[in-house]
């Protein structure tokens, strides 16, 4: 009995490994279609919206800063809006404002290096978007599906995706022209769902920091 509980086990198990591998290749070529059409989208919206991208690049600045001033990579991720940007992850609210004035006198000052991150989502979508592609242009070629394909296709677009995701950021999605944008406030930003801690919902979660184009008050 316990013999033949252990050869099911077994085969449940070989069973499961052989529906993965059938079906991993289909799910890709779904997901790789997918991006091949929202990231080029999502890229062309912010290029398009300059006050993003100044925001943008300040958010990059923001957290450049902060890491040098830990001295070590830190676990925060930024959201750049029209009229700021959020820093999530960060504890303190006057280091974080600190971390952002410096940011952006260093930017004024023509040090455009720091508006370039490279874990910000930009490099990470456009390596999904090569990835997807390489992977639908072996498809194309070869005409069958292939768990080797998609694993190139990884291996290539990590390699090639923070170069190309760099080049994307200085030129697309964030602009060091910020002679005119200046920090006028900033706020917490609350945990609002996801959590089954209460008490979590009143603990800021981040920091939204506001700025404001002055050049736009003067037309």
């Amino acid at each position: 009995m316990i013999f033949l509980f252990f050869y099911l086990f077994i085969l449940a198990i070989i069973s499961f490994f052989i529906i993965t591998l059938i079906f991993i290749p289909y799910g890709f070529t779904a997901y790789s279609l997918i991006t091949l059409i929202t990231v080029p989208q999502q890229i062309i919206n912010i290029a398009k919206n300059k006050a993003i991208r100044r925001n943008h690049a300040l958010e990059h600045a923001t957290i450049n800063v902060l890491e040098k001033y830990a001295g070590r990579r830190l676990p925060l991720s930024g959201l750049a809006q029209k009229n700021g940007f959020i820093i999530s992850g960060a504890t303190d609210p006057d280091l974080v404002v600190e971390a952002a004035c410096e940011g952006l006198y260093l930017l004024k000052k023509g040090e455009c290096q720091l508006a370039i991150h490279r874990n910000c989502g930009t490099s990470i979508a456009i390596a999904n978007f090569l990835a997807a592609l390489l992977f639908l242009i072996f498809l194309i070629q070869t005409g069958y599906f292939s768990i080797l394909a998609i694993i190139i296709a990884l291996l290539v677009a990590n390699l090639l995706g923070p170069y190309l995701g760099e080049f994307t950021q200085k030129y697309f999605t964030t602009s060091c022209d910020v002679k005119n944008l200046e920090i006028v406030g900033i706020q917490p930003e609350y945990r609002t769902e996801g959590t089954y801690n209460i008490l979590l919902n009143y603990m800021p979660q981040g920091y939204f920091i506001r700025t404001q184009h002055l050049k736009l008050i003067k037309d």
